[in-house]
């Protein structure tokens, strides 16, 4: 079993939305006793805005770069005295791969064969490897996904993740590399940026816009509050074995419909207004390509052997979540205008987490 307390850790991907939750909760551990570096590169959706709370923190560095650029990698590793490394990183908005699969290919595939690459001759650095439950493909909610599963991803996106996972594994059995991979369902929380489907939500409702939902809406995905999440990551980097996957999840399968519904009632309440006007501003348009029905995954192999279960009820986070984005709506507009986003199509509801 590894210790974490005095662990050097390099996270990539850092400032994105799980990568800067994993960062706040290790760092909010007393015990911990070691170094963080975050290595990113701060694309449209990650913010230094995050992570402003520890920005001061000893423990922790940040670095504005590339998982790519081989040399800088090197050298944060040896300057530092890494011993493991927590790999966030990654292109991961499904519509945008299907718009261009070129950036999703380079960073989640080449990133992580760099990363891999200097690694390899470092047998003492462990490596942790995030990744997905599309990589399984469709599924329906009596079959749920096991770590045994067969990969049949359907999008640009699961594709690229697929091929990092199987780089993980091929650098685990040819060179021994220390290493792990875990497959997380949809995450959900605060600092999530406004194009995934419940922060995309959320921004229509403050700003009672048009709510477009892809399809029907009965699209099955499974949710995990983002602070569960982090603490199975610190669960698996002390308890798991090398070679291993492991697949993460609360079992909260929602349709996206009902979710936008749960979602609704949440924010009425909380300003303290009528549900049925806001009801009122779901529309329902054109289904994207390849858009898979169902992800769920059964997490009991977890459960038993990384000694974690996720603590927060779904409504609690739910209404936990919708309260932190009342309270901050400025950190939405800052995020927003820094990634220079539109309306576009990349806005509809139903996408990966």
């Amino acid at each position: 079993m590894r210790k974490l307390r005095r662990a050097r850790l390099l996270v990539t991907g850092g400032a994105g939305f799980m990568g800067s939750s994993f960062i706040r909760t290790l760092l909010s551990q007393e015990e911990f006793e070691g170094q963080i570096v975050n290595l990113d590169l701060l694309t449209y959706c990650g913010s230094l805005l995050n992570l402003e709370n520890i920005s001061g923190d000893s423990r922790y560095n940040f670095v504005l770069g590339d998982i790519s650029d081989t040399k800088l990698v090197d050298e944060l590793i040896s300057d530092y005295h890494i011993d493991t490394v927590v790999h966030f990183a990654a292109e991961s908005h499904v519509d945008r791969s299907i718009e261009s699969a070129g950036p999703f290919f380079k960073t989640n595939v080449l990133g992580t064969l760099n990363l891999l690459e200097v690694i390899k001759n470092r047998q003492h650095i462990h490596f942790h490897h995030i990744s997905t439950d599309e990589v399984y493909g469709d599924t329906s909610i009596e079959e749920p996904f096991t770590e045994n599963s067969q990969y049949r991803p359907n999008s640009p996106y699961a594709a690229s993740k697929a091929a990092s996972d199987h780089i993980v594994r091929s650098f685990c059995q040819t060179y021994h590399v220390s290493a792990c991979i875990t497959h997380s369902v949809n995450n959900y929380g605060p600092f999530q940026f406004p194009e995934k489907l419940i922060p995309v939500v959320l921004e229509k409702l403050m700003n009672k816009k048009p709510i477009p939902i892809y399809g029907s809406g009965l699209q099955i995905r499974d949710w995990l509050y983002v602070e569960d999440h982090s603490r199975a990551i610190i669960a698996a980097l002390e308890h798991s074995r090398p070679g291993f996957t492991y697949n993460l999840s609360a079992k909260n399968p929602k349709t996206n419909l009902d979710l936008v519904h749960n979602l609704i009632d949440v924010f009425a309440k909380l300003k303290g207004e009528d549900q049925a006007s806001y009801k009122t501003l779901i529309s329902h348009v054109q289904d994207r390509l390849g858009h898979d029905m169902c992800y769920v995954v059964n997490p009991e192999f977890s459960y038993t052997s990384l000694n974690w279960k996720p603590r927060v009820d779904f409504d609690e986070g739910l209404k936990q979540t919708v309260s932190w984005y009342l309270q901050n709506s400025s950190w939405i507009q800052s995020v927003l205008d820094r990634g220079n986003q539109s309306a576009t199509s990349l806005e509809c509801v139903g996408a990966k987490q």
